[in-house]
């Protein structure tokens, strides 16, 4: 059909030219994914991790996504097949994926994962009683958290045999794994096992929100310290997201002090980390067999 009005004519002629136009200049960068690892209540951390994506979109300026995984080896496999590529993995998960993904790097930890801790704790009945010595636990019912864990399994497994000189399996009438440290408190609290081993920062976040029960279940030793949580990020950013990526990354999350994203750690800040930061953990993981 002839068109007479040339304003109508323009307009048509607009509307054609920019639909030819948007396949050209509006194709998206590629979303930028990120996980943590399981380590608390899985009902919290979406909650808790897409404020943090939502924070890291705002400020490195493409889309960012958190993807959840349900077990510490699950964030070290979506590492390995960059399905995410960073992640807030424990001391020992990010030894591991730094191993299968080489030149990844540990680029930021928070300020308390320098000096990092276990506690081991007790059920009322076992009348252990908290102590600046290791405990006598032989013979008692006791829980790790996850394998993958450096707080929960790999620390104090390292500490239980440097003390008791002998296995776990040997040591204990029966060894369990609760999956994550809210799990471990929740039942060494109901007595399903008499003692535990937990990350120090869930237990002081858990007893702060009331959901311990200290006349159930107690602290009864406190580990030396250790290096534990950080941020790793993929050697092959710069290349997909562009150069000089994985260090405005780096900034970001040293710069992040808004404390309601701090407590999603928690954290009070993070700082500066490197790979050989984490030296002490891989040497005590190939001490007891848990890396080659």
């Amino acid at each position: 059909m002839l068109i007479r009005n040339p304003k109508q004519a323009f307009a048509k002629f607009s509307a054609i030219a920019t639909l030819t136009l948007v396949p050209f200049f509006c194709v998206e960068a590629a979303t930028f994914t990120f996980t943590a690892i399981p380590d608390a209540d899985e009902s919290q951390l979406r909650t808790r991790f897409d404020k943090v994506a939502n924070y890291l979109e705002q400020q490195l300026g493409v889309e960012v996504s958190y993807v959840p995984v349900k077990s510490y080896s699950a964030a070290v496999t979506a590492f390995r097949n960059n399905q995410v590529q960073l992640a807030w993995f424990g001391g020992l998960s990010g030894v591991q994926a730094r191993k299968l993904v080489k030149d990844s790097q540990a680029i930021a930890q928070g300020y308390e994962d320098q000096f990092f801790k276990s506690y081991i704790i007790a059920h009322q009945s076992t009348g252990l009683k908290p102590s600046t010595d290791f405990p006598d636990i032989s013979g008692t019912t006791f829980t790790f958290g996850s394998k993958g864990s450096t707080s929960g399994r790999l620390m104090p497994q390292y500490f239980i045999e440097q003390q008791l000189h002998s296995s776990p399996k040997d040591i204990f009438k029966r060894v369990g794994f609760s999956g994550d440290h809210s799990r471990t408190i929740a039942q060494v609290q109901a007595g399903v096992y008499q003692v535990g081993a937990v990350n120090y920062k869930v237990w002081e976040k858990e007893l702060a929100e009331g959901k311990i029960d200290t006349s159930k279940v107690d602290v009864i030793w406190e580990s030396p310290t250790y290096p534990d949580y950080q941020w790793t990020i993929r050697a092959d950013v710069d290349h997909k997201y562009g150069e000089g990526f994985t260090q405005k990354v780096k900034e970001t999350l040293l710069s992040m002090d808004d404390a309601d994203l701090l407590s999603s750690f928690p954290r009070s800040s993070f700082v500066a980390a490197t790979n050989d930061d984490y030296q002490p953990v891989e040497d005590v993981a190939k001490q007891i067999g848990l890396i080659d």
